[in-house]
């Protein structure tokens, strides 16, 4: 996982690295160039000592890109081809282009030899860049032990951030016993087996009014223009500001869930597939026209899911685990929500409303989401070996109550 720290470099060594993050976009899209030319039964794409040599070269002939540093240029043909063995283990996407403004960074290796990191105060460290010379951060926790690089970052809002790639870290906890499922929703972020609800931070209607504003005035103005940057800039801080407190939100929350659960149960989503973009579709009465395809609601759900940070709050959850001794098992998310978990009975029927569930066959009624949460737990229990009743996936007859199972909470049963 990357350790982020917030840089808080002067004027001049902003400039400088401005100029970095430059040459290494320059020499990783070349890299891109060179890759995308290759084609079965050409010649070989060039491999990281040929293109060493081909930026020696370079250097030698450009003088803008020789008054960078080396080490930051030849760490970026080492980044590409690291991503390219990534993408043919079917693991990453192929790498793309990187551009200016949305792409800013470069990494540094080394640490320990030539560069390093060093603590001055009780919130203030420095780290030391290529050409740059030690650029102070806020000491917000310790760095982490052994790292052997780290990666400069400039997001759109303006902000510099430096970030040290090391293990997670294992969380303090003791074994308890309990497990929980998660039931994730787009009104209700995530909504536990125990009747937990939790709500993702949600940008406020000032903001919200804040921005539309600042859209129309980008529309307004020209393409190019500093006023147009200065805009975007401010666009850039207002959505910078709700990314930051949804993945505080997430980190909280999944160390929560960590710390209180052996087990946690999650649906398996495919949120990448939920959040693509409509395909377009031609209409074959008219050519060069296009049918509706529901992109505008589509649109509506997919900001709707991506606001709730289900796969960020997965992915830490999982990895916070591992770490700390516990176990995060996905199950299937079919009819999760409109299955019954008395009867076991499934209807769309069942579901009257977001929040109101009441089954057409035996009449049980529960909260919509903690009666999914409820299937989701069952479904894991099954998987992991714990007895379960059919047909309502572990769940009893309401009117032969029987003891929670060893390790599960009291409404699981």
């Amino acid at each position: 996982m990357a350790h982020l720290y917030r840089l808080t470099p002067t004027s001049e060594q902003e400039a400088a690295m401005r100029d970095h993050c430059s040459h290494a976009r320059y020499v990783w899209n070349l890299c891109v160039e060179q890759q995308s030319w290759w084609r079965p039964g050409r010649p070989s794409a060039p491999n990281w000592a040929e293109q060493s040599c081909q930026l020696t070269e370079a250097r030698a002939e450009f003088n803008w890109l020789r008054a960078g540093s080396r080490v930051v240029q030849a760490q970026a043909i080492r980044d590409f081809g690291e991503a390219m063995n990534q993408f043919f283990a079917g693991t990453h996407f192929r790498p793309r282009w990187r551009k200016a403004g949305q792409d800013e960074g470069f990494r540094v290796t080394e640490v320990g030899r030539t560069y390093g990191v060093r603590r001055l105060s009780r919130h203030v460290g420095v780290v030391q860049v290529p050409k740059v010379g030690w650029v102070r951060f806020r000491w917000s926790r310790d760095v982490p032990e052994g790292v052997k690089s780290y990666r400069v970052t400039m997001d759109r809002a303006g902000r510099w951030h430096v970030s040290f790639t090391a293990p997670q870290p294992a969380l303090d906890r003791q074994p308890t016993g309990a497990v929980v499922g998660i039931d994730r929703g787009v009104r209700t972020a995530l909504v536990t087996s125990d009747g937990q609800h939790y709500r993702a931070p949600r940008i406020s209607d000032r903001r919200t009014a804040r921005y539309l504003s600042l859209q129309r005035r980008m529309a307004r103005q020209q393409k190019g223009s500093r006023k147009r940057e200065k805009t975007k800039r401010a666009m850039a801080r207002i959505t910078a500001g709700v990314t930051d407190r949804r993945r505080d939100w997430a980190e909280k929350v999944s160390t929560r869930l960590v710390m209180d659960h052996d087990v946690i149960v999650l649906e398996n989503l495919n949120t990448r597939g939920m959040t693509r973009k409509p395909a377009p579709k031609p209409d074959p009465d008219q050519p060069g026209t296009h049918l509706r395809n529901g992109a505008r609601a589509k649109g509506t759900l997919s900001r709707g899911i991506l606001a709730s940070s289900w796969g960020t709050l997965a992915r830490r959850s999982e990895q916070k685990a591992v770490a700390s001794g516990a176990l995060v098992i996905y199950v299937n998310p079919k009819h999760t929500s409109q299955q019954c978990r008395v009867c076991g009975h499934i209807a769309a029927g069942n579901r009257e409303s977001q929040a109101v569930f009441r089954c057409v066959k035996c009449g049980h009624e529960d909260h919509a989401d903690v009666n999914a949460a409820k299937n989701v737990l069952a479904r894991g229990l099954a998987l992991t070996g714990v007895s379960a009743h059919a047909p309502g996936h572990g769940a009893p007859s309401p009117r032969k109550p029987a003891k929670a199972a060893a390790g599960t909470t009291r409404e699981a049963v």
